[in-house]
């Protein structure tokens, strides 16, 4: 039997932790910073001591967060007008001897409230195998990596509990969310009642809800853990083997994109013994009419990745079930030659354009700002490029260098004093972008102060270096293509 989330009883919950206070400001509010950062440690006493004169919102936060067994008497005050058995039969609440413990994870999240299923350390086990995720560390990233460009359109492809949709409500004029699973379609249709957000549902496996449809938008966070072609939880658990089930995606979602429409998702990659893990990700695409920019967060080595799989589902690897699923697991890399699992996000683009742009790149080191506006603003940026990257029209431009970019120079002594011996251009803002560049490239940038066109500026380093003009240019032009791309140089 499903949770069964009516109109009437998600208004009323949303009236009792708007009484109460229970948002993110409130129970920061109440806890204070230290108590706070303690919860979300997994160090709860200081929250609980935090919460013990706070009312409706103490017992909110010890029944969702806490995981406590509260009173009947203090949770009927807490909820006011919402009926006891309206909470259990949708599962929000579960009989405990000593009165009313959680049954679901019920949390705010920004300016919403989340509807999950309790994770592992919740549920003192492991996940049954229908398990809806909350907001996870995935989740959270996919949407700070997600374009806010006004759309009309978008659909969140496995939308689970429904946390992209929640962000999407914001810049999206119709929203259309679909799953496999019922459970999980479930518990996101009492996210969105929850948050009073109007979505359209479909049930069905990956884009056959949507048949024949476009979207302005497409956002998913599917399925993507690689392995042998199983289905354990149908959460991470595609039934396709290996990388397969981010391929389809990558592979099917420029067909659900209006023109110019833009699709994101996480995705993982394997990294093979003996191919380029670029190659790999660049054959899904189709042939033609997609930009594709493919952002490589992580790599882990086999061992750490099953370890980590195993535990966030509440496996123990040292339990004989885990011993037995890290052994299949291991197995299955060691036969197709996997020397390590990659991770990050993929935006594609729809274009007519004559030349789609497809790049792959490492972006491993940390950095503060969410990469939405920056995938925003590199698809404007390849969208100049593909009318103005001739070598004629750059040659003709006028460039500068944003004052977020510095170059930094590494020295080693010599007879003469210093010599550089690394010069590095590395944006502050952003995702921290860095470029390398010789004494000739340093010298052409430094004329980038939108004064003289690019050509005027080749030609006159050539002049001082004694070097080839036609030579000097065909090394300067890929170089200002990446630094575009990287927003490291814009045209005046």
């Amino acid at each position: 039997m499903l949770p069964d989330f009516t109109p009437e009883l998600t208004s009323r919950l949303r009236d009792a932790f708007q009484t109460a206070g229970y948002d993110t400001d409130g129970v920061l509010a109440a806890l204070g910073g230290q108590a706070h950062a303690a919860m979300t440690r997994g160090e709860p006493e200081a929250a609980r001591r935090a919460t013990r004169d706070a009312g409706a919102l103490g017992t909110f936060v010890r029944l969702f967060l806490l995981g406590d067994v509260e009173s009947e008497a203090d949770v009927a005050a807490a909820f006011k007008s919402v009926e006891l058995d309206s909470l259990l039969a949708s599962e929000v609440l579960r009989a405990d001897p000593g009165g009313f413990r959680a049954g679901l994870d019920v949390r705010p999240h920004d300016s919403w409230w989340v509807i999950a299923d309790l994770d592992a350390d919740q549920r003192g086990g492991p996940v049954p195998s229908d398990h809806v995720l909350g907001i996870g560390q995935a989740s959270i990233s996919l949407a700070r990596a997600t374009a806010r460009r006004p759309v009309g359109s978008l659909l969140d492809l496995g939308t689970g509990c429904g946390v992209q949709v929640l962000h999407a409500s914001r810049h999206a004029e119709r929203i259309t969310a679909t799953d496999l699973s019922e459970r999980a379609l479930a518990l996101a249709e009492g996210t969105f009642l929850l948050n009073g957000l109007d979505v359209e549902l479909g049930r069905g496996e990956w884009f056959a809800p949507v048949a024949g449809r476009r979207f302005d938008q497409v956002v998913c966070n599917p399925p993507f853990v690689v392995g042998p072609p199983r289905v354990d939880y149908t959460y991470r658990d595609s039934g396709l083997g290996g990388d397969d089930a981010s391929a389809l995606v990558v592979r099917q979602m420029p067909s659900f994109l209006n023109e110019g429409g833009v699709g994101q998702l996480l995705a993982s990659w394997l990294h093979r013994k003996g191919e380029d893990w670029a190659d790999r990700v660049s054959s899904w695409l189709p042939r033609g009419g997609v930009d594709a920019w493919f952002v490589q967060r992580d790599v882990a080595d086999p061992a750490l990745y099953v370890g980590t799989w195993l535990r966030d589902a509440g496996v123990d690897p040292r339990s004989p079930e885990g011993r037995e699923k890290a052994a299949v697991w291991l197995d299955w890399f060691a036969r197709n030659d996997v020397e390590g699992v990659g991770f990050g996000f993929v935006t594609l683009r729809r274009t007519s354009g004559a030349h789609a742009e497809v790049v792959c790149e490492d972006l491993r080191h940390a950095y503060v700002d969410p990469l939405g506006p920056e995938t925003s603003l590199w698809l404007d940026r390849v969208e100049w490029l593909r009318a103005n990257g001739s070598a004629e029209s750059l040659l003709a431009t006028r460039f500068t260098v944003p004052e977020s970019v510095l170059l930094e120079e590494v020295s080693s002594p010599d007879e003469e004093g210093w010599t550089a011996v690394v010069r590095r251009l590395h944006r502050q803002d952003g995702p921290g972008w860095q470029h390398e560049l010789d004494e000739v490239a340093a010298a052409l940038l430094a004329g980038c102060r939108g004064a003289l066109t690019l050509e005027d500026l080749v030609t006159l380093l050539a002049f001082a270096h004694d070097l080839p003009v036609d030579g000097l240019v065909a090394n300067a032009l890929p170089v200002i293509r990446d630094l575009v791309r990287h927003g490291m140089v814009r045209p005046a």
